[in-house]
């Protein structure tokens, strides 16, 4: 093990990474705590993530699936992306069942402002015209 980092440390790593997401535009528009959290550009906690899924935060309102960095609308259009997952949009999911709302998880450091990525192509199905934060 000489010099190996421990587990943990990749966890811990792993619970500071935020992912920055986009809007059809390319304009930054929240951060992805992957498999927990969305927070708006104020690092304000707007969502949570529970079994594939993204729910408001505050009303627990279904937001709709989350498909690797994509967050999804009612209708399985792209609300915001990240261009390290490809632009996919999906089907008209079917409803989740309500997941109990977890606590509110202490508020992260502002991360640095992403370069801006090349507008993607319009995703089957097209983009969302709700909004994330």
């Amino acid at each position: 093990m000489g010099g190996d980092a421990p587990p943990w440390s990749i966890v811990q790593q792993r619970r500071e990474l935020m992912i920055p997401l986009f809007d059809k535009n390319a304009d930054l528009v929240a951060w992805l705590d992957p498999g927990r959290s969305i927070f708006d550009l104020n690092m304000n906690w707007v969502a949570f993530l529970a079994n594939g899924h993204a729910w408001r935060s505050e009303t627990q309102e279904w937001i709709g699936p989350v498909q690797g960095s994509n967050i999804l609308d009612q209708t399985g259009r792209v609300m915001a992306w990240n261009p390290n997952s490809p632009v996919l949009g999906a089907g008209r999911p079917g409803r989740p069942g309500t997941p109990g709302r977890p606590g509110r998880p202490g508020r992260p450091g502002r991360p640095g402002t992403p370069g801006r990525p090349g507008r993607p192509a319009t995703p089957a199905g097209g983009w969302s015209s709700e909004k994330l934060c």
